[in-house]
């Protein structure tokens, strides 16, 4: 049966606790996670947790630790990175910064040990012996198929970016001071064994990384150790330091991460705009002028705050009786840095439109739907004066594996299609149908239907059946 420790916060002066720990049974075949689909992968990641449970007593609350007795998982574990995979990939041309830190924690302070240009295997293994350095490296599902594989579901699972690095310390070393992070994190133990310690957060769901310092994060209320094939999740803003003890092999884990941006205040700020551009177009109030010289004020009047809080409680109104919501960036910025869909082979079906051609008498259906996002936008071609509503179709399949989570905005492109206002129905029979025939579709002229699924099969976003 599961044993659950004692909940966080209790206020007794006991030791540190684990978390919640489960006993995994071993489970059949060579990999305990499953791939079906995007809910299926992060049950069987969290297993035996189930989901419900997950997220209603953990996520965004409180630390988890599933702690398993269970070698195929282990060695499935220690297949997605080793220590040994960082010749092959320096091989392949990584640079000091960009693709990977050495490290260490000295004094409670991060040193970056970093050489300049390119990074060399032997090099890294020196000082990882000699200085005993973490080895960090940035963003593996570039270059690791099975990261790749797990990261693209997850995003699809949660609908954010979902960017990994992997850590690598040796023995007797830790690589970075106490600190907090501004995503969710889920860390995977690969090899070895490693040394954790988590406090109480100093800022709850922090927006922002920080380095706390020892004196001022008190005593840790979680401290255990991680073994190949465990696992822990805690919250942005869990404080937490890691180290691989004196004695034993190396430690590696990969840390997976997500939510970053992520929240209802993003999002409030994302759709404003959006609202009042269409508010104002139908309430002169909105459109009349601000006092002369407010913007020279040290202080907001009463006037001004008084008149706010009104324009808000009519947005308020308005977004009540809305339906399609304004996403102005959120939308376009998750769709084109996210991962293209997993593909074992060289993707040609990713790129290259694949079976009949969709015709009036056809049969069609979306897919790769978790990798599509439909917005309705001003049109990005008209002035401010004449802009008009137009559909956007955002999707991922071009999007490039080898520049993800990078930073790299001028390498990085929209993928999609723009439709009149008029088309909106007909793409929503098209997304809420598991097959519709094209001649049912809500347009007015037959022409329209076949360019309107002419275009989305040359995309590849649907297929005929």
């Amino acid at each position: 049966m599961p044993k659950k420790a004692k909940p966080t916060g209790s206020g007794k002066e006991e030791g540190p606790a684990p978390c919640k720990q489960m006993k995994l049974e071993a489970a059949g075949g060579p990999s305990a996670l499953n791939f079906d689909s995007p809910s299926s992968l992060f049950e069987s990641l969290i297993s035996p947790i189930k989901t419900e449970t997950f997220f209603k007593e953990f996520w965004e609350q409180k630390p988890l630790l599933i702690q398993r007795d269970d070698p195929a998982l282990a060695t499935y574990y220690g297949s997605l990175f080793k220590l040994t995979d960082l010749k092959s990939l320096c091989s392949r041309g990584m640079y000091y910064g960009r693709d990977v830190n050495v490290c260490r924690c000295v004094n409670g302070k991060k040193k970056v040990l970093n050489k300049d240009g390119k990074a060399h295997f032997l090099q890294l293994r020196k000082d990882f012996d000699q200085k005993r350095a973490t080895i960090q490296f940035h963003q593996p599902q570039r270059f690791k198929d099975e990261l790749w594989r797990i990261q693209e579901k997850l995003e699809c699972y949660f609908g954010s970016l979902v960017g990994s690095n992997v850590y690598i310390t040796p023995a007797g070393s830790q690589g970075l001071p106490p600190h907090y992070d501004d995503v969710e994190v889920f860390i995977l133990q690969l090899e070895g064994e490693k040394h954790w310690r988590l406090y109480h957060p100093t800022v709850p769901l922090a927006r922002e990384y920080s380095v706390e310092a020892e004196e001022r994060i008190g005593r840790p209320v979680h401290e255990f150790m991680l073994k190949p094939g465990d696992l822990l999740y805690f919250p942005r803003g869990t404080i937490h330091q890691a180290d691989t003890p004196a004695g034993l092999a190396h430690s590696t884990h990969v840390t997976i991460s997500t939510y970053q941006n992520n929240s209802w205040g993003d999002f409030l700020l994302d759709t404003i705009s959006g609202l009042v551009f269409d508010t104002a177009k139908e309430d002169v109030e909105l459109r009349t002028g601000i006092p002369r010289q407010l913007l020279l004020q040290v202080e907001s009047t009463t006037v001004a705050t008084r008149r706010l809080s009104g324009f808000l409680r009519t947005l308020a109104d308005r977004l009540e009786g809305t339906k399609e919501l304004l996403s102005s960036d959120m939308k376009k910025d998750f769709i084109m840095h996210r991962l293209p869909p997993y593909s074992a082979g060289d993707g040609a079906e990713l790129s290259t439109p694949g079976g009949k051609l969709p015709r009036l008498d056809s049969v069609v259906r979306l897919q790769f739907k978790d990798h599509i996002v439909l917005t309705v936008l001003p049109d990005q071609d008209q002035s401010d004066e004449t802009q008009e509503k137009m559909v956007y179709i955002y999707h991922s399949l071009k999007n490039s594996r080898e520049t993800h989570m990078m930073g790299n905005e001028e390498e990085t492109e929209f993928h999609g299609l723009r439709f009149p206002l008029s088309h909106l129905d007909a793409l929503k029979q098209i997304w809420n149908s598991p097959a519709i025939s094209v001649k049912d579709l809500k347009l007015t002229t037959d022409e329209e239907k076949e360019s309107l699924v002419l275009s989305l099969w040359t995309e590849c976003l649907i297929q005929v059946v």
